[in-house]
């Protein structure tokens, strides 16, 4: 069995020896710990990113700000603890000293500072999660505050004064909340000259932090860590100290976020040690550090966490091909022996490899198993990633030895793989359907007035992110072209995925034509900037043969990364695997078939229930089958619907990730099938100017707004309202879907962050209560996103209003509303 990869635009290399990644199911590191999935200023604000984007990642820890904190304009740690805790969140980190407004934060002694501390600590003591947060009194301090990294006599001196700080500033914070766990020093880096001297005097002094923290963020940690790791419990064990828990509290550059096959690299190497860690906040917050577009939208980066949060039972001992180095191939794996299932990640090289899992238990799988082979792309920090395409299906005899060999052949670098072992039964997988695909990297192809320029590379790891390290830029002249020759097997209709970024304030065009003839504009949403890439996807009509692409300049500027050639099979289809849902209660599981598949049936009885993460591209309608032995029960959007075996049911999703409940009085469930690109028949439409306005809400024109214009000034006040009145076929949960759009920034003069805020609004139905929905920021005053809100109305006509007495409301395009459970 070999999973081959679609095939790129450019010529095959030479052939080499396939490396080999080997798996070891009987050598446990331990239970599965996730503790690497956390992220500095990954949400912003209670509903940023969506509770349908948190609670599949199983986060265990976050790093945010104290409330009303000068570092940034949001993130502050008890206003978001709401949402991270109801969706399965672990702990979240107090970075005390963002209380202060500059970076790096201004030094005004350490009497200052101590009022500050007071305050803060009293505020999380009061909250009832108090033994959820973890404080960090001090944050890079060897580089801010303190020089700890100088010539000795100066070391020494400032050492001191840091250690006397930390003793006073720790017996503070435990005076006021004695049960309070501290957690530091929180250097820059590894620094063992330091470190040692502070365990000493810290366990001198009772004074031991109960979390040791330190960053690790250069590209150089990929090899160096295990030797620091290795180093610090040594040192610990020296002094008779811990060991205590670690977290790597920063980590990772701007190259490695929302890359797939860079963040397998991280996890895997923290995994295996048990250490937690939190990728580093380079941008903006509220979106994962990079891993989810927009509010609710998977990127590959969001899959492969995904994947992680999948992993149970034990990690197993991974032997890469080499250890410890920069930009290779690495892994890690699990084993459940009460699921019957061993799960492999890895990524990080391009080329072939094989994946050659040892000690594969009989008793566990038996003589064969089934192998299914997934990957996630990347597709950029603001780029759209539908649900993992299934490279292949195959079952696989277990050798005399005990070993199971999975070839993959043709792995893109930035990609991570998934593969998953489970005992086969009777029957035959499904074979999976993978279409014809080419890449082509914009600075290879025939390039006029614009310039090739090198992003995120091993020396410049702060970098963004870009495929083959190149992007295309300057394509600011009425001449600006990218030709690209591309070449296509057969006649039809093909997928044109755009990486790009657009940084003009406003949406941005070119325009796309095919052998030079009639040309058809492409609309590029706003991104964060010119390098902070994202997805657009169009279709185009091409013949068997070669071609030639053209994206010219339209009405501004684009910078152009790759473009990626699909063939269109029909309409986007997934299978979802019943075995690899999440669970609750005690379900069992069934592998005497492989039929479907391929990965057997999960067995629900009463009190069970097995969740989904279903993906849609856009807002609208999906066909969706339950592939089960019995009637089901589907619970989405609040709402609950009768599910027979095999029988299509037509709901409406979200543009993003969609959590779909199945429970059971007792049936086995082998997938969820889901197909559709998101209908809107008989969905209800309503433009900016069919709302009633009252106060200073008004009607302003938009070229960018569906229907000419958008309802802007709502809000600030308890006056200015929009009220849509609606017409419902049928009572029951909708989804109210809003397009809105708003820029609202406080530029602090941060080095690198870009500070982005968010805005509410109270949004009322009928005479129930006001429910406060939360907006992200949409890059420009001139795109719209759209952000679902569960509803119930009546049949007939109901009023929905939008206010905002204390702040600004988003400025509203229009919205629609579709009914949870259509007609079918």
């Amino acid at each position: 069995m070999a999973a081959t990869l679609p095939a790129t635009g450019s010529a095959a290399a030479d052939a080499v020896e396939p490396q080999r990644l080997t798996v070891d199911l009987a050598a446990s590191e331990g239970p599965v710990m996730r503790g690497a999935n956390g992220a500095l200023y990954g949400l912003s604000d209670d509903g940023v990113p969506s509770d349908a984007a948190l609670a599949p990642l199983k986060i265990t820890s976050i790093s945010q700000k104290p409330d009303g904190g000068a570092q940034h304009p949001n993130g502050d740690a008890i206003a978001v603890s709401k949402s991270f805790f109801r969706n399965g969140g672990g702990e979240i980190n107090v970075m005390m000293q963002d209380i202060y407004a500059k970076w790096p934060y201004e030094n005004l002694g350490i009497d200052d500072y101590l009022p500050k501390v007071d305050k803060i600590t009293k505020e999380i003591a009061a909250d009832p999660n108090s033994e959820r947060f973890v404080y960090i009194p001090f944050n890079e301090p060897d580089a801010i505050w303190y020089k700890l990294n100088g010539p000795q006599a100066e070391y020494e001196v400032e050492r001191d004064r840091f250690l006397e700080h930390w003793k006073t500033v720790y017996q503070r914070i435990r005076a006021i909340d004695p049960d309070a766990r501290i957690a530091g020093p929180n250097e820059t880096g590894y620094y063992p000259r330091f470190l040692r001297d502070f365990l000493a005097f810290a366990k001198r002094e009772n004074v031991l932090p109960q979390i040791m923290t330190w960053h690790e963020l250069s590209s150089g940690s990929l090899r160096d860590f295990q030797g620091h790791y290795d180093n610090y419990r040594a040192m610990e064990r020296e002094l008779g100290i811990g060991p205590l828990k670690i977290n790597i509290d920063e980590y990772a550059n701007r190259r490695d976020l929302s890359v797939p096959g860079q963040l397998v690299q991280w996890v895997s190497m923290f995994e295996r040690n048990k250490v937690y860690a939190n990728q580093a906040y380079w941008d903006a917050a509220g979106n994962m550090d990079g891993n989810v577009v927009r509010t609710n939208i998977p990127n590959g980066g969001w899959w492969f966490f995904r994947w992680y949060a999948g992993l149970t039972g034990d990690t197993v001992k991974v032997t890469p091909p080499q250890a410890d180095s920069i930009d290779t191939l690495q892994g890690l794996a699990s084993l459940d022996t009460s699921r019957r299932q061993a799960q492999v990640l890895l990524g990080g090289s391009a080329g072939d490899a094989d994946v050659t899992v040892r000690n594969v238990p009989r008793s566990v799988f038996g003589r064969t198993v089934t192998a299914t082979v997934a990957e996630a792309a990347w597709s950029g920090y603001e780029g759209q990633h539908a649900t993992p395409q299934v490279l292949t299906r195959t079952k696989v005899k277990v050798a005399a030895d005990g070993t199971v060999t999975v070839p993959l052949r043709g792995l893109h670098k930035m990609s991570a793989y998934r593969v998953v072992l489970t005992p086969a039964g009777t029957g035959t997988p499904a074979a999976a359907s993978v279409p014809w695909s080419a890449s082509y990297e914009a600075e290879d192809a025939a390039i006029t007035g614009g310039q090739v320029y090198t992003q995120g590379t091993v020396s410049n790891a702060n970098g963004y992110a870009a495929s083959g390290t190149k992007d295309v830029g300057s394509l600011n002249t009425a001449a600006s072209k990218v030709d690209f020759t591309v070449s296509v097997p057969e006649d039809g209709t093909y997928d044109l995925a755009i990486l790009y970024g657009n940084q003009s304030g406003a949406p941005s065009t070119q325009k796309l034509s095919v052998d030079g003839g009639t040309p058809v504009t492409v609309t590029y949403p706003s991104t964060e900037n010119w390098t902070y890439r994202a997805k657009k996807d169009v279709t185009v009509e091409l013949t068997a043969g070669t071609h030639v692409l053209t994206l010219a300049k339209g009405d501004a500027e684009v910078t152009l990364d790759r473009v990626d050639l699909t063939t269109r099979t029909g309409a986007p289809a997934a299978r979802y695997e019943a075995t690899l849902a999440d669970i609750s209660g005690q379900p069992s599981y069934d592998y005497s078939s492989s039929a479907g598949v391929g990965t057997g049936a999960l067995v629900l009885r009463k009190g069970d229930k097995a969740v989904f993460d279903v993906y849609a591209p856009r807002d609208g309608y999906y066909t969706v089958v339950p592939r089960t032995s019995a009637a089901v029960n589907l619970a989405l959007h609040g709402e609950r619907v009768a599910a027979a075996p095999g029988r299509p049911l037509r709901l409406y999703l979200v543009a993003g990730n969609n959590r779909v409940a199945v429970t059971a009085g007792h049936a086995a469930v082998r997938s969820l099938d889901v197909s559709g690109t998101g209908s809107t028949s008989g969905t209800l439409s309503y433009e900016a100017a069919t709302a009633t306005l009252t106060g200073g809400a008004r009607l302003v024109d938009s070229a960018h707004a569906s229907g000419g214009s958008y309802i802007g000034s709502l809000g600030n006040s308890p006056d200015s309202t929009a009220e849509f009145t609606v017409t419902a076929p049928r009572s029951g949960r909708y989804l109210l879907v809003v397009h809105y759009a708003h820029n609202d920034r406080r530029d602090n003069g941060h080095a690198y962050n870009t500070d982005i805020m968010s805005r509410t609004a109270d949004i009322t139905v009928g005479s129930a209560d006001p429910r406060k929905v939360t907006f992200k920021n949409t890059w420009s005053t001139d795109d719209y996103w759209t952000l679902g809100v569960p509803v119930d109305l009546r049949k007939g006509s109901n009023t929905v209003t939008f206010g905002n007495t204390s702040a600004w409301a988003p400025d509203i395009d229009r919205v629609e509303l579709g009914r949870v459970v259509g007609l079918s």
